[in-house]
């Protein structure tokens, strides 16, 4: 009977030992849990001074502001390949940056305006480009977008207005001084481009 006792008192001590280790273990998985999130919601805010006054500022998620990222890129690359002035130097500087942005897609269609003569004519007529966008169409689903702008070509004897359509698709790559905003434009091609408006200019 004295022994009975005894393996009942073990056995309830046994079960109350290990009921605190698990409870305990528990309590401290949720505080370890507790101090993770809270940690982790610190590090999203970031506190700034304007005029030694501290004004909580949060940290967002990057594709929030994807859309607006790509808009800009799309409308950067656009105005570096068509914004041109009558200058050998600055027409290379322009295209070497552009081509930062996009795939070879963009290069082929720069070869096929060199070979057209397209760059010699602007040296030639002394013409001066400057594009305007007119909206930038966006798919995220599909990561494609479609540019809508005019193309004012000021030149000696007149100013021609053009219609720009292209279109394309953007891919994510990392972040470079060259490409700020990490993305690449791909399958870049122009769907219209054509003369809206050709006013002469008075020669005399």
């Amino acid at each position: 009977m004295i022994i009975k006792n005894i393996e009942a008192k073990i056995r309830l001590a046994t079960i109350i030992a290990i009921g605190s280790l698990l409870t305990s273990l528990l309590i401290v998985g949720m505080n370890c849990l507790y101090a993770y999130k809270l940690v982790s919601n610190a590090q999203k805010s970031i506190y700034l001074l304007d005029n030694n006054v501290p004004i909580l500022a949060r940290q967002t998620d990057m594709q929030m502001n994807r859309p607006a990222e790509y808009r800009a890129h799309v409308d950067l690359f656009h105005s570096l390949f068509f914004s041109l002035t009558p200058d050998d130097n600055y027409m290379e500087y322009q295209m070497k940056k552009a081509m930062y942005l996009v795939d070879e897609s963009g290069m082929q269609q720069y070869n096929n305006l060199k070979e057209n003569g397209f760059f010699n004519s602007i040296l030639s007529s002394s013409s001066v480009l400057t594009l305007q966008t007119d909206s930038i169409v966006l798919d995220m689903p599909r990561k494609y977008f479609r540019y809508y702008g005019k193309l004012k070509i000021d030149r000696r004897s007149s100013t021609v207005i053009r219609s720009l359509v292209t279109e394309g698709n953007l891919k994510d790559i990392p972040r470079s001084d060259n490409n700020p905003h990490g993305a690449l434009i791909t399958n870049w091609k122009t769907l219209e481009n054509k003369d809206l408006q050709d006013v002469e200019k008075n020669t005399f």
